[in-house]
Parts: C-alpha cells; sequence; structure tokens
C-alpha cells in the first residue's frame, strides 16, 4: 500500500507543484515564499483526496481519485495578477474567488451532476486542449530563464538546459517501464538540476533557509478579498474542473468496474468543491480530480481507493515538511521549463485525445471546436486583442480557457439542442490536386473516420 501510494504521489506531484511555481513567480514571491505556497498546495491536494477516497456523508466518490491543483485555473489566476495594480493583493483576491467558486460549485453539484448532456467531449475536449495550449507560453518563458529582463535572458546556456531535460524525460518514458517510467518527469527535474549546477543557475537557499517541519498558516498571505470580476473568472473555472471531474470519474468507473452514477458524480463533485472552497484557508488553490492517475490505476490494476488516500497521507506530510517542499524551488527555470513542455502537451494531447471522440465527421462539431479554439487562442497570439475594454472584463477575456469554454457551451447548445439536430452533416474534403476555385471541377465529397 505504501509503495503503490507513493507512485501515485510521483505521478502526479509535477503537476501539483507546477501552478504554484507559475502563480507565485507571476506575483513575484522569493524563494521561501515560493517554497511555502508549493508546501500548501500539497498539503491542501493531500486533504482533497482524503475527501474524494475516504468520504464523508455525502461528499466523495469514494473511488481511487487523486485530488490536486488544477491546471484550468492557472491562466485566470494569472490574469488576475496582470490587472491587479499591487500584487500582494493578487493571493487574496485569487483566494475569494475560489472560496466563492468552490462554494457555489458545491451547491451546485446535485444540479450539474444531471446537466453531463450539455459537456459532450466536443466541448470537454476543446476545454482541455486550450488548458494545454494556453499554458505552453509559460513553459517557453522558463526555458529562456528565470528573469526576463536580465541580459542572458534566452541564452543558449539556458534553453540547452532544457532541451537535455526534455530529451532525459522522453528518453525515461521511450526506454523504461513501470515505476521509472511513471516519475521520469521527476527524475527529469532531478537530472536537469545536477547538469546545471556546474553553470551555477542552481540556487539551494531555499533549502538551506526551509524549517524541517511547518504548518500551512491560515491566509499567510493575507485575508481573503472578494472582487467580482475575479470571482465570474474562477466561477467558468469551476464549472471547466467539474466537467472534467465528471469526464474523469465516468472513466474510471468502468476502469474499476463500478460504473459512476448520478449519486456517485454528485458526491465526487462535492469533494471536488469542497476541497477547493476549504484550500484557501490553507493558500492553497482549486483542486480538481488528476487524469494521469486514472492510467496508473488502469496500467497496475490496483483499484483500491484506500492505496490512493495513502498517497493523500504522503501529500499531506509533504506539505507538513517546508524541506519537502522546497525541494522543488531548487530545480532552475530552464529545467523547469524543458519538463514543462512535455507536461503542458501532454494535457493539450489529452484533449485531442477526446476531440477523436468527439464526432468531427458533422460540420456542426467542427464549426464549435474551430470557433471556440479560435476564440480561446486570442489572449496568447493577440495579448493586446482586448486592450480597449475595461480592466475588470480582461480579468476573464485574458483567460482563453474562460472565454474558449463559454464559447463551446453555447455554441454546442445552438448548434446540437436547438431546433433538429443535422446528423447527416459531414465534412468535405479539401479540393484535390488539379482542382480549382472557378466551378471547372467539382470537389468530392469524403466520409471522416
Amino acid at each position: 500500500m505504501l509503495t503503490s501510494g507513493l507512485q501515485h504521489v510521483a505521478a502526479m506531484y509535477a503537476g501539483v507543484v507546477a501552478p504554484p511555481l507559475i502563480v507565485g513567480a507571476a506575483v513575484g514571491l522569493s524563494g521561501t515564499e515560493l517554497t511555502f505556497l508549493t508546501g500548501a498546495s500539497l498539503f491542501t491536494a493531500g486533504l482533497a483526496t482524503f475527501l474524494q477516497t475516504l468520504g464523508i456523508w455525502k461528499i466523495g466518490a469514494r473511488l481511487p481519485f487523486v485530488n490536486g491543483v488544477t491546471f484550468a485555473g492557472v491562466a485566470p489566476m494569472l490574469a488576475i495578477v496582470d490587472t491587479t495594480d499591487d500584487k500582494a493583493d493578487a493571493l487574496p483576491v485569487i483566494f475569494g474567488a475560489i472560496i466563492v467558486a468552490g462554494l457555489l460549485g458545491f451547491l451546485a453539484a446535485p444540479w450539474f451532476s444531471r446537466l453531463v448532456r450539455f459537456f459532450p467531449p466536443v466541448v470537454t475536449g476543446t476545454v482541455i486542449t486550450l488548458i494545454g495550449v494556453s499554458l505552453l507560453p509559460v513553459a517557453f518563458g522558463w526555458a529562456q530563464g528565470p528573469n526576463p529582463k536580465a541580459a542572458d535572458y534566452g541564452s543558449t546556456t539556458f534553453l540547452s538546459l532544457a532541451g537535455i531535460t526534455l530529451v532525459v524525460v522522453l528518453l525515461l518514458r521511450r526506454f523504461t517501464r513501470g515505476f521509472l517510467k511513471q516519475i521520469a518527469v521527476l527524475v527529469g527535474l532531478v537530472i536537469g538540476t545536477v547538469i546545471a549546477i556546474p553553470f551555477g543557475v542552481t540556487d539551494f537557499s531555499p533549502v538551506t533557509e526551509a524549517d524541517i517541519v511547518g504548518f500551512p498558516t491560515p491566509f499567510h498571505f493575507g485575508g481573503p478579498q472578494f472582487a467580482l470580476a475575479a470571482i465570474i473568472s474562477m466561477c467558468v473555472v469551476m464549472l471547466v474542473s467539474m466537467t472534467e471531474s465528471t469526464a474523469d470519474m465516468l472513466a474510471l468507473g468502468e476502469i474499476v468496474d463500478r460504473p459512476a452514477d448520478e449519486k456517485t458524480i454528485a458526491a465526487g463533485l462535492r469533494a471536488d468543491t469542497l476541497g477547493s472552497a476549504i484550500s484557501p484557508l490553507f493558500n492553497g488553490f482549486m483542486c480538481s480530480a488528476f487524469a494521469q492517475n486514472i492510467g496508473l490505476v488502469a496500467m497496475t490494476r490496483i483499484r483500491s481507493r484506500f492505496v490512493v488516500a495513502c498517497g493523500g497521507g504522503f501529500l499531506v506530510l509533504m506539505g507538513l515538511s517546508p524541506v519537502a517542499a522546497s525541494l522543488i524551488s531548487v530545480v532552475p527555470r530552464p529545467v523547469l521549463g524543458g519538463a514543462g513542455v512535455v507536461l503542458f502537451g501532454s494535457v493539450a494531447a489529452s484533449g485531442i485525445q477526446t476531440l477523436v471522440k468527439a464526432g468531427l465527421e458533422k460540420d456542426n462539431n467542427v464549426l464549435i471546436v474551430a470557433v471556440s479554439l479560435a476564440v480561446g487562442i486570442i489572449p496568447i497570439t493577440a495579448p493586446e486583442f482586448y486592450h480597449a475594454f475595461p480592466e475588470t472584463a480582461k480579468i476573464i477575456l485574458d483567460s482563453g480557457i474562460s472565454t474558449g469554454c463559454v464559447a463551446a457551451v453555447l455554441l454546442n447548445v445552438v448548434f446540437n439542442h436547438l431546433g433538429r439536430r443535422r446528423d447527416d452533416d459531414e465534412v468535405t474534403a479539401p479540393m484535390e490536386p488539379g482542382e480549382d476555385i472557378s466551378g471547372s471541377h467539382t470537389a468530392k465529397a469524403a466520409h471522416v473516420h
């Protein structure tokens, strides 16, 4: 049980610590504060995992689910940071928004479990793809160095360290098996950090300054602040998170031969949302199920929820040990960037896998994906696109995940739920070589399988 639980932690560790690293760096936290924020995320992830696996009352799916900080909230939180004049207020504003979104999500869980039909693969796949695509620029920024204003930002040294880390992770994923393959990202971070030592870019001060034992002081960064625009943005993220968790519960239920019914989904969503509402109390972020651990359950065939609960115990212990939490802050930013390419790219790939099941032979679904992705990547490709809008509106609009999700849901309702659904709409093939647009040749329609 101990080793299997530790394996679950290894499979999701990088995913848990990445969001606090991204947001903490954007806020401008020191190494010590960044360590504190990382430890808080580990601690709250453990609490959320306990809620999901062990459960109390009607809270918790009681399935082998690992819960942690959701990637869906990173881009909106960065937007909140960018639009907050005093960066010291950014985290309290984020925490306040998460508390409200978590409590509203908890109340809405029973009704949301009945609305799954409005979130088919064409919607969830689009959103998950946008999550990965929106986070890839963060990895590219990391790969160039810790300080964008420094003279060596984007130097060959930093890019080489990122490239080496990426190659190490790929080689481990290709040529190893079992436990080592599952922790390829973690091993890649360790090897990349060791290689970076001779170049003088590895800072061990966070470890030497950290205490062996510590507790995440409630509201360490200040009491929660409640800003309407931030709350709306995080409520959209909560909607995305609940959608992902619902899909994960359906998938995991099939794997463990206990299909997730409406009651199970509602209980699981209560655990996600309550965990998210409690998390800011200990300086953590919004929590959701980790899809990569579902693959681990399928691979190992170890289906006990108590094994995953044991993994949650490890997360809590790591969160109570600042030294353990500080280890990840030692990793140089370029090394994180190399691993981030795999980590964030895998999220986008998961979305594409979901889109494969979305019925893209229908013109309606192609339009939904096309427009939603276009809306979602506006903040990435044209950062100043919404510059004329009010600052409060930009918190939402500058999050491609939020805008892309809203677009996908609305378009899906318009095209697939209002009026008669045209199931015979099919995608037409592009012109064959030699054909022109004059109409002298008729393009052939082809089925896309």
